[in-house]
């Protein structure tokens, strides 16, 4: 086990990220999945554009993918607009039934960073999962001794960046947002938490991200 390196901790909670933090790199599995499954990746990225707006702030009432990631409508439903609109724009059909299980597929867990987590768990660190889902199964059985809390949007009907879920999240843990350190691969999710006074880490690689947490955390996490 790692042998700490300052006697207090200069922070008390790690929250962290799901997809692109826990898992592999999301473009590249995108990438796959749009081949194998003969998506038209450029009509996926405009849908997306269309849908999500720069940076994920358009209008809800505009935003199907806002609405599945807090469960304000069912996967099913999803899939068949999703498919309507590849279909109309990359003028090939698109089988909307399994959609989206075709796309988590190509996602690969992050085991590095899984045993980060474990280790900052079993340092004393109070960890938890703050994940946007689009209807996915989260592999729980591989979360064994890696989480105090986990919250999942669809399940509490909130999504980053709200500030609503981020203090759900907080209140969860029994800790301030100005003891918590957060995870994430999206550039206004940081932003969001930093609002709130939590340190923000932009993850970009796990040597990067356990680079920036031994820091914060003033222990040794290799």
């Amino acid at each position: 086990m790692p042998a700490p390196l300052n006697s207090e901790p200069l922070f008390e909670g790690l929250i962290v990220d799901w997809g692109g933090v826990l898992t592999g790199n999301l473009r590249e599995a995108v990438n796959r999945w749009a081949v194998a499954d003969d998506i038209d990746i450029d009509a996926y990225a405009q849908i997306m554009r269309s849908w999500l707006g720069e940076e994920g702030e358009l209008e809800a009432r505009l935003n199907p993918i806002h609405a599945l990631e807090r469960g304000e409508i069912e996967v099913p439903h999803f899939e068949e607009r999703l498919a309507d609109e590849l279909t109309r724009r990359g003028k090939r059909p698109v089988a909307a039934q399994g959609l989206l299980q075709r796309m988590f597929d190509f996602f690969e867990h992050s085991h590095d960073m899984f045993g980060l987590v474990r280790r900052a768990r079993g340092l004393g660190i109070r960890t938890a999962l703050l994940s946007n889902s689009w209807g996915n199964s989260y592999p729980d059985d591989l979360w064994q001794d890696m989480f105090d809390v986990t919250v999942i949007s669809g399940e509490v009907g909130m999504r980053k960046p709200e500030e609503r879920i981020f203090r759900h999240t907080f209140d969860l843990l029994g800790l301030p947002p100005t003891s918590c350190v957060f995870v994430d691969d999206l550039e206004h999710n940081i932003r969001a938490g930093a609002q709130l006074g939590m340190v923000g880490v932009l993850h970009t690689s796990y040597e990067e991200t356990r680079r920036e947490l031994d820091v914060l955390f003033g222990i040794d996490l290799t």
